[in-house]
């Protein structure tokens, strides 16, 4: 069940129809009040979608309907992984170089590996990122060198936001101090050589 001002409905109707939702009733005032049957497949990671989608205005409420033949596919991310390809801990510097094709999951000082999901890339293709490199330092100081470097805050994860952002060949791990997301296959010439085939 949803409730939602009524200028902002139809993004919820849209959205919900591109995860296979079906109507099954509807109230007009006001606000909006709609009753969907969903896969509950479906609705990994629909709550921030949704409180997006609404400005925070919309309610939403779900409860378990029955069993039922498959829906059919539903749409995935259109974005690729950021994997990391050495293992170490991750510098501010190199995730400041990174950060305009990176949106990172990770912070300065993370311990990382090799395989990791360190981040999602802008584009729809995987990328390897090396996370671990540090700045040179040299005897020579430059003008304006020594500027702090300015991150964008890293995007943490919940367990229902990362289990819609697996593709076919991640994998999630969950440990008492986190999340922490993987390629199946962790070495990247084995990875490469599997999608050869």
């Amino acid at each position: 069940m949803v409730e939602v001002p009524q200028a902002r409905f139809g993004a919820v109707m849209e959205t919900l129809g591109s995860r296979r939702a079906e109507m099954v009733h509807m109230e007009v005032g006001e606000r909006v009040r709609a009753e969907f049957v969903v896969p509950a497949r479906a609705l990994f990671g629909f709550r921030s979608l949704f409180l997006s989608l609404t400005g925070g205005e919309g309610v939403l409420s779900h409860t378990f309907h029955g069993y039922g033949p498959q829906a059919g596919p539903i749409p995935t991310r259109a974005t690729g992984s950021a994997v990391a390809m050495e293992a170490g801990v991750a510098t501010a510097y190199s995730l400041h170089r990174l950060q305009e094709r990176v949106q990172f999951f990770i912070e300065p000082g993370t311990e990382v590996y090799v395989g990791m999901i360190v981040g999602e890339h802008v584009r729809e293709n995987d990328l390897e990122v090396n996370v671990t490199i540090a700045k040179k330092l040299t005897n020579v100081r430059a003008a304006g060198s020594d500027e702090n470097l300015r991150l964008i805050p890293p995007r943490r994860l919940s367990l229902e936001e990362a289990l819609e952002f697996l593709a076919e060949d991640e994998l999630l791990e969950v440990t008492p101090k986190g999340l922490r997301l993987r390629k199946k296959v962790l070495d990247p010439s084995q990875r490469k050589r599997l999608v050869g085939r």
